[in-house]
């Protein structure tokens, strides 16, 4: 088990989500900026909005702007939709200031 798989310990994951699971972890250890930035995000809203619970999705719309409007380069980069409760749930388990911040539904990434 590396760290990352250490620091995700979902619980007992789906039988779906062992393929997502892999690929999420995979793109987590590749893409640490995107951790960073999810948090720095969260924890803006946070300030300005301590009561509010928001959407990781919401943070993830704002990556692509900031990434669209910013970055001028050939390659596509990609902020797959599929690892939004991951870095959901990842994100508040890690981060004790941000405990409860994302609004969750049932995921692949939650205990049967």
């Amino acid at each position: 088990m590396n760290k990352y798989q250490e620091e995700l310990q979902f619980d007992k994951p789906t039988k779906n989500a062992g393929e997502l699971e892999k690929r999420f972890l995979k793109y987590h250890a590749e893409n640490p900026n995107i951790y960073d930035a999810l948090v720095d995000l969260a924890r803006k809203s946070r300030r300005y909005r301590p009561d509010r619970v928001i959407g990781i999705q919401m943070l993830f719309e704002v990556l692509r702007w900031n990434y669209y409007t910013s970055v001028h380069t050939t390659e596509e980069y990609k902020f797959p939709n599929a690892f939004a409760a991951g870095y959901s749930r990842l994100i508040m388990k890690q981060e004790p200031d941000l405990k409860g911040i994302f609004r969750v539904a049932k995921s692949e990434f939650d205990a049967e």
